[in-house]
């Protein structure tokens, strides 16, 4: 089997979420139908993506890796070669919630040391788990209230800082607020915190004591860390604005030390929040140090100046450019931003279509769009990969959206692939069916090539 050695540590392959690995991974175009799968059996659905780690050592013994977190916060090490499960770690007190509403939607990330792995449970924690054994080394609470205050977006790392935020659960019972949480991954400890309502209080809320509820930062990537400068971007769902403490419906860019400076909020903000249309229903999307795209629910896809998001006074609207998501449906997933040569390309999949656009002369160009819908695509060895929530995961040619083949793959949600070393791991499942089985599509070439 053919093998680059390389990990996929996050979700969206990098910090900044690109969702774009640039190896070799072994898989082409020419071998594509020469993939086989084994469906391996989990306790829990992983509504989210695996990472992987290649030859670590776990209880003595090299292994390719993935490592996923189930709904109900079991976390697993499973050997990429063969699919037995080498650890599994539950949270503490793990009955008090499973079968319920109470989940966690995030992907784990991995350390740069490759020793450890950061993982979320719906008791509002974040755990510090060895690779080795699957030991929690610390457990850090990031919620005062985790059954209203859901970790749904996936985990981030930078400069030795785990990020994660927090959002609500379906149908938006408060008092919950949006906020993120910068923690210390070699202790635990919460270095900083930036609520999206009530942000001049800069520590964790007890949810009702904030005049203000919801503004949820629940998009699949989470907080998305801007190469060099470390600032992250994040966006929020409904909730009230007000350009001064309260951010609903807003991009926000904040300092490494998660301190606000630079915003922006459409001009109709208002309307987004009386009818339940939440700008952040996905991640800022970085395509360049001046330009950032954000979706939403309303069908739209915002072309942004990060010039004039600068500064902590309120930005209402200039949007460089407005595009319709790929079928003009709500966007829930995280875009590709694909660079190929010196071109940057912005992929996006949605309930309707999957669309590719160029970004040339500050705007977005369409390029080619498939009838075909998807979850977050992921471009990896030169190949296009999106999963339809429906079933089947689908294999394009990004440059052109000829569709190469479609691996058979059952239902599911926000579930995405990942590709590296000859190995593709996609989880199926919906984490709204509150199931305490489920499944980990592994495709693998044969151990000839």
């Amino acid at each position: 089997m053919a093998s680059s050695g390389s990990d996929w540590t996050r979700f969206g392959w990098d910090a900044r979420r690109s969702n774009d690995d640039p190896g070799a991974t072994g898989i082409t175009a020419a071998n594509l139908s020469s993939l086989n799968r084994q469906q391996v059996r989990l306790p829990g659905t992983v509504d989210s993506s695996a990472i992987y780690l290649h030859g670590v050592s776990i209880h003595g013994a090299a292994h390719d890796a993935f490592f996923v977190t189930t709904t109900y916060g079991i976390t697993l090490a499973i050997d990429a070669s063969t699919g037995r499960i080498l650890w599994r770690w539950t949270p503490p007190r793990y009955s008090r919630w499973v079968g319920s509403a109470q989940i966690t939607t995030a992907t784990p990330v991995a350390d740069p040391s490759r020793r450890w792995i950061y993982a979320a449970s719906p008791d509002g924690r974040i755990q510090k788990l060895s690779v080795a054994t699957g030991r929690a080394v610390w457990r850090r609470s990031i919620t005062k209230l985790p059954s209203r205050e859901k970790i749904a977006a996936s985990l981030n790392l930078e400069s030795g800082h785990v990020i994660a935020t927090t959002g609500g659960y379906v149908g938006d019972a408060p008092p919950y607020q949006g906020h993120v949480a910068v923690l210390s991954a070699r202790s635990g400890r919460l270095l900083h915190v930036w609520n999206s309502l009530c942000s001049n209080l800069h520590r964790l809320l007890v949810p009702a004591r904030c005049p203000a509820s919801d503004s949820a930062i629940w998009g699949r990537a989470g907080a998305v860390v801007a190469p060099g400068s470390g600032r992250l971007l994040v966006a929020t769902g409904n909730g009230p604005w007000d350009g001064r403490t309260n951010w609903g419906d807003a991009v926000l860019v904040l300092s490494s030390r998660a301190r606000l400076v630079g915003n922006y909020t459409p001009v109709d903000t208002a309307q987004l929040n009386a009818s339940d249309t939440d700008l952040g229903s996905t991640s800022p999307v970085y395509l360049t140090s001046r330009l950032i795209a954000q979706g939403g629910k309303d069908g739209k896809i915002r072309l942004l100046s990060l010039v004039r998001l600068r500064g902590a006074r309120p930005h209402k609207g200039r949007e460089l450019q407005i595009v319709a998501t790929p079928s003009g449906a709500e966007l829930f997933t995280a875009p590709a931003v694909w660079r190929s040569g010196k071109r940057v390309w912005l992929i996006a999949a949605d309930g309707g279509a999957t669309q590719a656009w160029s970004l040339r002369g500050g705007r977005l160009h369409p390029v080619w769009s498939r009838g075909n819908p998807g979850t977050s695509p992921v471009v990896a060895g030169g190949l296009l990969w999106v999963y339809d929530p429906g079933g089947g995961l689908r294999v394009y040619r990004p440059a052109s959206g000829t569709l190469l083949a479609t691996l058979s793959a059952g239902p599911g949600h926000w579930n995405s692939p990942i590709v590296a070393d000859g190995r593709v791991a996609l989880p199926e499942g919906d984490a709204n069916d509150h199931a305490t089985s489920g499944v980990l599509d592994i495709w693998r070439l044969p151990k000839t090539q």
